[in-house]
């Protein structure tokens, strides 16, 4: 039976992507609630200051009343200190909700990578995945800190300057409203352009980093087949995609001030030539005061517009960034266990491949029909050319791929049947590629087993014939590595993996091209260290040179997806077959790939 995955969902618009950041916000709804009402004040008091000035010009300078104009400045400044703190304290309880919110989106979006499966990682640049991590996020964490409380600050601004407007004079808030269509088609015709920019921008700014992480991890490759002048033109061409969706985003984007400054002298100079008139014929109750206040107020109501039109240009931005880290939080995850999957407790090492297909796509068959079976305490060796399937095979027993139809038995148990967790947990890995994470050589080893002590670290290690050379270094078992383990040799780095594997003391045992990097002497020592640990766990090896695993109990002869021989060492030289050839080909100096 086939088995599907649903594709993952995706945020389908910009306005589904806003509502799924809301309610990170209300995490802390009381700071939130705060932060409006603070909003709300700074707000009221914003449009209060220059209604007093208004009054200042009317009823007290026209008039000459030294002492309420003494009062009311008093009042005027009262006004003022506490909109300045009002304003700083919404400032100050938004960066920390801002905080909160991507500091919780950010954790999500990290434990979301960690339960995806192998294959997505598989498709994708492991540079374009961090850049979602940091700059997406930091994108969202920016807008966060200052454009809620902007959008929320010019809404209420715009509300209430309409307001006292129509109430001081209807015909003068009529002028003042012409510039809005203006502003509207616009704020359209800037943002139709803006948003798309900023998605490429988002989109190339991670292919760039995806890039360089390529390019730092691979410096030995590039050095060693001289491509430093290849790896500079490609950065150039994704370093002018970038240039390029950068400055036509930034170019769109920066229009909109200018546009907002171009209405609202145009407001003004209305304001100021109808006003005037009115005032001095005395007509539609007009006053110098009410000027002074309706210029002001203008301004007042076309900044808010301005502010809008640039927080929605931010908006835009990050809405961008979210929808890249939403659509990591969509993908599927790594295939949840099913209800009734059990626990893999004390296990034998009894493994059974019964009619296994497997393809990477639904073109071609990578496996076809694999059926095999290991008793307790055997190895397993897995040979052919590259392509074969000898890793697949190992991936689909630890469950980094489901099998197309067939089914893999653990001691009779169907491993579709238990949990990932525990199948795993029984399961050591040497793999191909000798990962080390950046710590000490200690904690690198520990890694099989996060709870093992010291003394059982360094017993690890002896056994997998690593501690003479560990206790060469200047801090021994505190040396530090970095992540691609430079300093020391590869040979030592696959030491150090076997270590890791020996620690973890599993009953499945998987050597993945474990010794096709190591000197013949070292491979000497690990041979030996070896099949010390192999003695009574059931092991699968992979290995290019033939004489490494001659005293495996069962060879598997793949080719194309399929077992085309199967036997022991001296069983599959006297069929004098395709394993036969592979043997002859290795006593020349050639890997079976």
């Amino acid at each position: 039976m086939k088995r599907k995955t649903s594709p993952a969902k995706k945020p389908s618009n910009s306005a589904g992507t806003v509502k799924r950041i809301l309610p990170y916000l209300t995490t802390n709804r009381s700071m939130l609630v705060m932060v409006l009402f603070m909003v709300l004040v700074s707000s009221v008091l914003g449009l209060l200051g220059p209604f007093l000035v208004g009054m200042a010009i009317d009823d007290y300078i026209v008039t000459k009343d030294s002492d309420g104009l003494i009062n009311l400045l008093f009042g005027l400044l009262a006004v003022y200190v506490f909109y300045s703190l009002s304003m700083w304290l919404q400032n100050y309880w938004m960066i920390g909700i801002a905080q909160d919110t991507v500091y919780l989106m950010r954790n999500q979006l990290f434990k979301k990578l960690q339960q995806l499966p192998i294959p997505f990682f598989d498709r994708r640049q492991h540079g374009e995945l961090m850049s979602r991590v940091t700059n997406d996020i930091e994108n969202v964490s920016s807008t966060l800190n200052s454009s809620v409380i902007q959008i929320f600050s010019s809404v209420l601004t715009l509300v209430g300057t309409l307001a006292v407007m129509l109430y001081l004079s209807p015909l003068l808030t009529i002028l003042t409203l012409f510039i809005v269509p203006l502003m509207f088609f616009g704020l359209k015709w800037i943002t139709n352009r803006t948003g798309r920019l900023f998605k490429e921008q988002q989109k190339n700014l991670g292919e760039l980093n995806g890039f360089i992480e390529e390019t730092i991890s691979g410096q030995r490759i590039v050095k060693a087949f001289s491509q430093e002048e290849k790896v500079i033109r490609d950065f150039i061409t994704r370093s002018e995609n970038l240039k390029k969706a950068g400055y036509w985003s930034q170019s769109y984007s920066g229009l909109i001030p200018k546009l907002m400054n171009l209405l609202n002298n145009l407001s003004f100079i209305v304001i100021a030539a109808v006003g005037g008139y009115l005032a001095l014929e005395g007509m539609g109750g007009v006053t110098i005061g009410v000027i002074v206040i309706f210029t002001e107020y203008s301004r007042q109501f076309t900044r808010p517009l301005n502010d809008l039109a640039n927080q929605f240009n931010t908006l835009l931005s990050a809405v961008a960034g979210a929808e890249r880290v939403f659509s990591i939080l969509d993908e599927e995850e790594e295939g949840v266990d099913e209800k009734d999957a059990g626990e893999l407790r004390d296990i034998c090492g009894e493994v059974d491949f019964e009619g296994v297909f497997f393809s990477y796509d639904d073109d071609d068959q990578t496996i076809n029909d694999i059926s095999f079976h290991a008793e307790k305490g055997e190895t397993i060796a897995l040979v052919g050319p590259t392509g074969a399937g000898k890793t697949t095979i190992i991936n689909l027993l630890a469950r980094f791929y489901e099998p197309n139809s067939g089914r893999i038995l653990v001691d009779g148990q169907d491993i579709q049947h238990v949990t990932r967790a525990s199948l795993r947990k029984h399961m050591g890995f040497v793999l191909q590629d000798s990962f080390l994470f950046q710590g000490t050589i200690r904690e690198n080893i520990r890694y099989g087993r996060l709870e093992a002590m010291d003394m059982e670290v360094v017993e690890a290690a002896k056994l997998a014939n690593a501690h003479t050379f560990i206790m060469k270094l200047p801090n021994q078992y505190d040396t530090v590595l970095t992540q691609d383990g430079s300093g020391i040799s590869q040979g030592q780095r696959q030491l150090l993996s076997i270590a890791r594997a020996i620690l973890a003391d599993p009953i499945l045992l998987i050597l993945d091209e474990a010794t096709s990097s190591i000197d013949t002497i070292t491979e000497i020592k690990i041979q030996e260290a070896l099949h010390r640990l192999m003695k009574g766990r059931t092991s699968f090896v992979i290995a290019h040179r033939l004489n490494t695993i001659q005293q495996s109990d069962q060879i598997l002869v793949l080719d194309e997806g399929r077992i085309i021989e199967k036997g022991s060492h001296s069983e599959l030289l006297k069929q004098k077959g395709f394993y036969a050839e592979l043997h002859r080909g290795s006593l020349n100096g050639n890997h079976t790939g």
